[in-house]
């Protein structure tokens, strides 16, 4: 599986990169800044693109733009944004109306170097993932007709581990019941929250976006 990583913070780029040849990812380019990352994805077009949010020039959101400009041009490469902060803003303008191979991870999750490893291979695969953190405060949230309050607690586990990218198999091995089950609550959340029919992949993200996008 080959890589591009965009991160300014050469020690820190070293770790990933360390990690995830330890891991058998192949690290075919590395940038320091958004400018070169693009340069370097459309040079190499990689399996996934790894994009932390604040690069330079401006050091604002110029790797979240990078990232978004790749998931418009290089639909084919995965993008697996890092953040030092969990902002849902950022979550929902780079997933936008397609949840194939996004995915939005604070930085800390890196040190967690199989669930990191993990979330890559999925990103790589056309999945998505979400940072639990970010799940935890999109579902947080209180307001007059909130759809969630509809959720039983057993469903808002279950949301935050869609959005997490668990498959059925592993939500059920996670909370300790049938498959079945699952499917059950699944079905639930997707009419509670009103989320449109498509690929099942799709809506298990956009379940918990469609939330985000009400309030």
């Amino acid at each position: 599986m080959r890589i591009v990583i965009g991160e300014d913070q050469a020690l820190l780029r070293q770790g990933i990169v360390s990690l995830l040849v330890a891991a058998g990812f192949e690290v075919v380019a590395e940038a320091g800044d958004a400018p070169d990352l693009l340069r370097k994805v459309a040079a190499h077009k990689p399996d996934v693109a790894i994009v932390d949010v604040q690069m330079p020039p401006d050091h604002t959101d110029d790797g979240l733009r990078a990232a978004l400009e790749i998931r418009a041009s290089l639909p084919s490469v995965g993008v697996l944004v890092l953040s030092q902060y969990a902002e849902e803003r950022y979550a929902v303008d780079l997933i936008g109306d397609n949840a194939e191979g996004v995915g939005y991870l604070l930085k800390d999750r890196v040190t967690d170097f199989t669930g990191f490893a993990d979330a890559v291979r999925r990103v790589a695969a056309g999945g998505s993932v979400l940072d639990p953190t970010v799940v935890a405060h999109m579902l947080g949230r209180r307001r007059r007709d909130d759809p969630v309050d509809l959720l039983t607690p057993r469903e808002r586990e279950v949301l935050e581990l869609m959005a997490e990218g668990r498959s059925n198999k592993g939500i059920a091995e996670q909370l300790v019941v049938t498959p079945h089950a699952v499917e059950k609550h699944v079905t639930n959340i997707f009419g509670k929250l009103d989320v449109a029919a498509g690929a099942e992949d799709h809506r298990r993200v956009l379940a918990v976006l469609e939330f985000l996008r009400r309030t």
